[in-house]
C-alpha cells in the first residue's frame, strides 16, 4: 500500500476518541474501508449498544489454513490532555514519528493489519487458505470482545494467531496472565472509645493481607521467560471518619501469573484461602475476581514463531530477539478456542502507551506492514 494512503489511515484512527468504551466511530471506519472489496466479508457482532467487534474474512485463490490477525480498537484516558505536546486526538506527524493516545497501543498495529489486507484485496495477492482480521473491543478492560468472539465459535479454526500489540519490533512467543481480585470486609460501626462494642473492618483486610502475603511467598516457581509469580495489593478503601470504628472496607490486589501457576489453581487458593478466614469469629470477607486472563504459554522453537522471527529478521537488517511479555493481551481469550494455536504478539510500538505524549516511529510502522505481508505470504502458500 502506498506510504502516505497508511499513514492516513492511522491518522484517521487516531483522531477517533475510543477511550475505553467508545469504540463504535472506530468499527463504522474500518467497514468504510472495506465497502469497496466484495470479496471482503465483514461481520459486525455486537457486545452492547454502541460496542461491536468486526470480523474480516478473506479467502484465498485455493484451499488451505486459517490465519489470524488481531488488534483491539479502544484505548485508556488520555489523563491531562494539557501536559502533552501534541494533542491526544489530533494525529499529528512529523518526518520521524505520528502522536496520539493509541499510536503506540494499539491503534498503530491495526492500522497495518488493516493496510495489508487492503493490499491483499487492491492487489489481488495470491494466497491458500484464509485470512481472518478481528477487530476487538473491550481490551484494556477485560479483554470481553475477544472473549466474545471465542465463545461464539469465530477462533475455531484459526491454524495460528498474530496480535498486533506493541512489541518493539520483537517477536514475543508467551506472556503472563492477570488476576485482579476485590475483597469486600463487613464489620459493625462503633465510637472508637468503645471499640470493643463494633467489629473493625479494616482489622479484617489487615488479616487477610498476612495471610495472602505468606501464600504467595510459597509461590517460588520460576518462569524461565516470564520470572516469577507477582502479586501486589494495589489499593486500599475503608472508614467513614477518624473517631469511627470502620463498618465496610475492601482491597484490591493484582496478580500477575505464569504458565507455571495457572489462574485457576490460584484462584481455588485464595478462594479457600477466604474460607479459612471467614471461620475466625469476627471475619465476613467476600472474595470477587474481576475478568481473569490467562497467561499464554508457547514455545520458542515452534515452527510459526521461528518463521516469524526470520521474515521479521530479514526485513530489519537484523537478527530479531524471540522474548516473553509481562503484560497480557487479547490471546488471553483466544487461546481458549476449540484447538491449541501458535500466538505471536508482534507489533509497533514503544513503551509509550498509557504515557502523554504517546507516540509511535513512522519506520516501525512501515517495516510492520511488510513484516506482516510476507509471513502472511509464507505461512499461507
Amino acid at each position: 500500500m502506498d506510504k502516505n494512503k497508511a499513514l492516513e489511515i492511522l491518522q484517521n484512527l487516531l483522531k477517533i476518541q475510543s477511550v475505553n468504551d467508545r469504540e463504535a466511530e472506530v468499527a463504522d471506519y474500518i467497514k468504510l474501508l472495506f465497502d469497496a472489496y466484495p470479496a471482503a466479508q465483514v461481520t459486525e457482532v455486537n457486545y452492547a449498544p454502541g460496542r461491536s467487534n468486526l470480523v474480516i474474512t478473506i479467502h484465498g485463490e485455493r484451499p488451505g489454513k486459517m490465519l489470524g490477525l488481531a488488534g483491539h480498537m479502544d484505548v485508556v484516558s488520555p489523563g491531562r490532555i494539557a501536559a502533552w505536546r501534541h494533542p491526544p486526538f489530533a494525529g499529528e506527524m512529523d518526518q520521524q514519528n505520528i502522536y496520539g493516545r493509541g499510536a503506540s497501543d494499539m491503534k498503530g498495529g491495526l492500522a497495518a493489519l488493516i493496510c495489508v489486507l487492503l493490499d491483499f484485496l487492491a492487489n489481488k495477492r495470491a494466497f491458500a487458505g484464509t485470512i481472518r482480521l478481528f477487530a476487538t473491543i473491550g481490551e484494556e478492560t477485560g479483554n470481553y470482545g475477544a472473549a466474545q468472539l471465542t465463545q461464539q465459535g469465530f477462533a475455531d479454526d484459526l491454524a495460528a494467531l498474530i496480535v498486533a500489540e506493541p512489541s518493539q519490533m520483537q517477536v514475543e512467543f508467551t506472556h503472563r496472565g492477570v488476576i485482579d481480585y476485590e475483597l469486600n470486609a463487613k464489620g459493625k460501626a462503633a465510637h472508637s472509645a468503645t471499640p470493643d462494642s463494633g467489629n473493625n473492618a479494616i482489622d479484617q483486610l489487615f488479616c487477610f493481607y498476612q495471610a495472602v502475603t505468606k501464600l504467595m511467598a510459597t509461590k517460588t516457581k520460576i518462569d524461565p521467560i516470564l520470572g516469577p509469580l507477582l502479586h501486589n495489593v494495589t489499593q486500599i478503601v475503608g472508614g467513614e471518619q477518624i473517631n469511627t470504628i470502620p463498618a465496610q472496607a475492601r482491597l484490591y490486589g493484582n496478580i500477575r501469573t505464569t504458565p507455571r501457576y495457572p489462574n485457576r489453581d490460584i484462584m481455588v487458593e485464595l478462594q479457600s484461602l477466604v474460607a479459612d478466614l471467614n471461620q475466625q469469629p469476627k471475619n465476613q470477607l467476600t472474595l470477587r475476581f474481576h475478568y481473569p486472563e490467562r497467561p499464554l504459554p508457547g514455545n520458542p522453537q515452534a515452527p510459526f514463531v521461528q518463521l516469524f522471527k526470520q521474515v521479521a529478521s530479514r526485513a530489519l537488517g537484523q537478527e530479531v530477539a524471540v522474548v516473553g511479555d509481562g503484560g497480557a493481551t487479547d490471546a488471553s481469550e483466544f487461546i481458549r478456542a476449540a484447538q491449541k494455536i501458535p500466538v505471536v504478539i508482534f507489533g509497533p510500538g514503544n513503551t509509550s502507551g498509557h504515557q502523554v505524549n504517546e507516540y509511535l516511529t513512522i519506520n516501525d510502522y512501515l517495516a510492520a506492514m511488510t513484516i506482516y505481508q510476507q509471513v502472511i505470504l509464507h505461512f499461507l502458500r
